[in-house]
């Protein structure tokens, strides 16, 4: 069984910052893309930015510029690190990760860790 646990959400000002991390564990050959979405009330799940093992990223464009997601292969962890923070980044963020086991590829959920922004 894979577990993806986050961590680093909380209460962050209008143009401030938050840095998310996610790590993944348990029994897997290895990790393909690992990624963020987010949730916010009342709207669908939607994807923020993903990465792959070589380090090419894909964001989505209302983060751009602005969140960076970066990756620690060896220790199978993923990082978010999210500057001027607007209130629509408010959300449930969930780390996301397509795993390889038993020659079969399987996603993977983590439980999810709030970000608010207010002033």
């Amino acid at each position: 069984q894979v577990r993806l646990v986050e961590s680093g959400g909380g209460l962050a000002h209008i143009g401030g910052s938050l840095r998310l991390s996610c790590t993944a564990s348990g029994k897997f050959t290895s990790i393909t893309s690992m990624g963020w979405y987010r949730q916010a009330p009342g709207r669908q799940r939607e994807l923020v930015a993903l990465i792959n093992r070589g380090g090419y990223t894909k964001y989505d464009d209302s983060v751009k510029d602005r969140f960076t997601i970066s990756r620690d292969n060896a220790n199978n962890m993923v990082y978010l690190q999210m500057n001027s923070l607007k209130p629509e980044d408010t959300g449930t963020y969930f780390c996301y990760a397509p795993v390889i086991t038993g020659g079969w590829e399987y996603e993977y959920w983590g439980q999810g860790t709030q970000v608010t922004v207010s002033q």
